[in-house]
């Protein structure tokens, strides 16, 4: 017996609708509950008054969570998570270029007639110009209200060693980096960071200055930063993206590439640095410009990057996993041997391990 044409036609078409009715489309479930518990017992042990955490995956938010006291608009001093910020600052204005990674010092500022004048810009970034790290012992505490005023008490300092031969992280020698810019531009360094940085980034939170009084809070580039939650994440944004943030090139892909890149060359690294620390591995490329190369791959590429702050504020970019994130916080007290710069890096792992043993969910989707 045969069937007409139509009715093979139309059993066909049926069988199609029904076989796309079990087309499954597989997303994985994230369960961020070991990394919300963590944070909650930091803020639960008196350690911060508040804080906030973003998780980003392929550009898709996968986790954002408030704790305490904090809310969305949420402002905090993050210390030396603002380093990559200012490190930022200065590469659009060597994207301009009106300066140079290789420029010293004193092509800007002829008083440093010492061999603190010969240090080179990625120098004074990457903490191997051989300046003091901060004011010594008894000095007035450098949380001055411009570069112009940090710097001069600055030119006199003894050096602590030649440029280019010592790793040693500390703050004064972006002080002059930033003076640097200034005097690149003819505007100061707020100026330049708003223009520059977050204005195109929409970072409507952020600030360095006015610089607050309380102490812990300076030198101004190196720990004088101030932001939101979703400020930061919009500036891990571009740099995940190559310098790109809404279809807009905000920094160069060069610029990008050279602030990851191992600044530390032949300096001297001595043992007990974060990295060593927090990862348990003693390396020499342990730097780029105002970043920290927390892992490399085996050719010495940059895996996970950080700017991590005593003060507990933590961004990082994990490059293996395709994700970004930033917790947001400032300490509130220090007991029980608590320790933030060394406590905040254990998140970007607690997120590898959700992501690792994350579950599908399947959805069953009909479409006529």
């Amino acid at each position: 017996m045969r069937f007409p044409f139509y009715i093979l036609s139309l059993s066909l078409i049926l069988s199609c609708q029904f076989a796309w009715a079990q087309q499954v489309i597989v997303k994985p479930v994230y369960d961020f509950s070991r990394l919300d518990i963590k944070i909650t017992s930091w803020v639960d042990s008196g350690y911060y008054k508040g804080a906030s955490v973003i998780v980003v995956k392929n550009g898709q938010v996968i986790h954002q969570k408030y704790f305490g006291s904090f809310t969305p608009d949420a402002v905090a001093y993050i210390a030396s998570a603002g380093k990559w910020l200012a490190a930022a600052t200065i590469a659009a204005v060597v994207d301009e270029g009106k300066l140079s990674w290789d420029d010293q010092v004193n092509k800007w500022l002829p008083e440093f007639k010492d061999v603190k004048g010969k240090a080179t810009l990625r120098q004074l970034l990457s903490h191997t110009a051989g300046y003091p790290d901060y004011q010594s012992a008894g000095s007035h505490v450098d949380n001055y209200q411009t570069l112009k005023e940090s710097v001069a008490h600055i030119v006199d300092l003894p050096a602590d060693t030649l440029p280019g031969t010592k790793f040693k992280y500390g703050g004064l020698a972006m002080q002059v980096a930033g003076r640097m810019a200034e005097l690149a531009t003819g505007k100061d360094w707020e100026t330049i960071f708003q223009e520059k940085i977050a204005q195109p980034l929409k970072m409507k939170l952020t600030h360095f200055t006015p610089v607050s009084d309380v102490d812990g809070q300076s030198p101004m580039l190196g720990g004088g930063a101030r932001t939101g939650l979703q400020d930061y994440a919009n500036f891990l944004n571009m740099i995940s993206h190559d310098g790109m943030f809404e279809g807009k090139y905000i920094l160069s892909e060069k610029s990008i590439q050279e602030m990851q890149a191992n600044q530390v060359g032949e300096a001297k690294v001595s043992p007990g640095e974060f990295v060593e620390k927090v990862r348990a591995t003693f390396r020499r490329d342990i730097y780029g410009l105002g970043e920290w190369r927390e892992e490399v791959d085996n050719k010495g590429n940059p895996v996970l990057i950080s700017s991590p702050s005593w003060a507990g504020a933590y961004p990082w970019i994990d490059k293996k996993y395709h994700v970004y994130g930033f917790f947001l916080a400032r300490v509130a007290e220090m007991k029980n041997g608590f320790n933030p710069f060394l406590s905040s890096p254990v998140l970007p792992l607690l997120v590898r391990n959700i992501l690792e043993t994350s579950s599908p969910t399947i959805r069953h989707q009909h479409k006529p």
